[in-house]
């Protein structure tokens, strides 16, 4: 769904800016870069530049690993668009995605201590976005992947790994996912179940839903179907993507056809990243005890108070009801565990530590309206940047 946009700026800005705070909040952007040395005078100057920079680059041309030691590399994150799939309001271009970038550069500052670069590509051509940033690679300690649309944004997050030794992460999939598991361990705990006895009902197979999807069964979900505007993705329908077969390889093993509402009846899991209305009726049919994480933004596919009529536990994506589903709960610490231990990608158990220390923040205050920390709970980056940083180690993927 597009976004209205009202009291567009004027020459000046004052008066529109006064309506409308957001345009205020913008001007001139959201970021800036700072020196962390000074430069007051002329042996300053000489240290942070010529000549004392020369004597650091030669030690980094001769051990090229110095350059984390010496530079902001290990430190830096280069935020990556095409502008493809931002937000809500879809297919905006790179120029337009820029605020939004922005926004998620000083998220990683706020919440991580993380350093980040919004980079905005002109194109959305896979190879040359592929091309492009592995020749900016040098700059940065690890790469996030942003509002990049499916199924394009698989293949890209595919072919940089496969050619860098820095974490490439795709936070629409992978920390999405990460808070959605997190969310859901404490609410089968609370219910006094565990995941295995689950059965789980995605709407939406973008990037999201199939992150989540394997992610789930990863962790050991009991089963998980996952649904697109035709119905459910299974093994029987001729009309899926390469991506679609392979979630319905992984998934619905309890071989389901048909439409959301009827993979609903008597499901005890719905997670909606699609947006749209799920009838009434349908969540009524689904497990006595359901959870409901219902996370489109800004209109969720069932609304809590509908959802609260039938489920035991209710999520959003909204920071106006309880049990936010907000990736910044994820991204920060993740790339914090990283770039600490200068991981050379971000593995399957590195995101399963991620969730599982995420969930144990609050595991001794659970309650049906906090099964998830707040994005503002200064507990979070610290545990999941030890969390993370610990299974790169034990996975061999840390270089210190």
């Amino acid at each position: 769904m597009a976004a209205e946009i009202v009291n567009p700026p004027s020459d000046t800005g004052s008066e529109d800016e006064f309506f409308d705070p957001a345009f205020a909040l913008h001007r001139g952007g959201k970021m800036a870069i700072q020196a962390t040395v000074p430069v007051n005078d002329k042996d300053d100057l000489s240290l942070a530049y010529t000549p004392g920079v020369a004597k650091v680059c030669s030690a980094i041309a001769e051990q090229p690993e110095l350059v984390h030691d010496y530079t902001w590399k290990s430190q830096v994150v280069a935020v990556v668009t095409d502008g493809s799939a931002v937000l809500g309001l879809g297919d905006i271009g790179p120029e337009a995605s820029l605020p939004v970038m922005e926004g998620k550069a000083i998220l990683f500052k706020q919440f991580g201590g993380v350093d980040a670069v919004p980079v905005a590509l002109a194109t959305q051509d896979v190879d040359e976005i592929v091309e492009t940033v592995v020749r900016l690679a040098p700059s940065f300690g690890g790469v996030n992947l942003e509002d990049i649309a499916a199924p394009r944004c698989f293949e890209i997050e595919r072919k940089l790994q496969e050619r860098l030794d820095i974490p490439v992460f795709h936070d629409d999939q992978h920390g999405t996912a990460v808070v959605t598991l997190a969310a859901l361990r404490n609410a089968a705990k609370l219910s006094g179940r565990g995941l295995s006895e689950l059965r789980a009902v995605i709407s939406g197979a973008g990037a999201a839903g199939a992150a989540i999807a394997k992610f789930l069964v990863e962790a050991g979900i009991g089963d998980v179907a996952v649904t697109d505007r035709k119905g459910i993705v299974s093994r029987d329908r001729t009309d899926l993507t390469a991506a679609k077969r392979e979630i319905a390889e992984l998934t619905n093993k309890a071989k389901l056809s048909g439409s959301l509402e009827s993979a609903l009846d008597g499901a005890d899991v719905f997670i909606g990243v699609s947006g749209g209305t799920v009838p009434e009726e349908a969540v009524a049919k689904m497990a006595p005890g359901c959870f409901v994480f219902a996370m489109a933004n800004p209109n969720p596919e069932v609304h809590p108070d509908v959802a609260h009529k039938y489920a035991a536990v209710v999520a959003t994506g909204r920071s106006d009801f309880p049990n936010q589903i907000n990736n910044v709960l994820a991204f920060p610490g993740i790339f914090a565990g990283a770039l600490q231990v200068r991981a050379s990608r971000i593995t399957e158990g590195m995101k399963l530590a991620a969730a599982e220390a995420l969930a144990e923040v609050v595991a001794d205050e659970l309650s049906a309206d906090k099964v998830i920390p707040s994005p503002f709970d200064e507990r979070v980056a610290p545990a999941v940047t030890r969390a993370v940083a610990a299974a790169a180690r034990a996975e061999g993927v840390a270089r210190r």
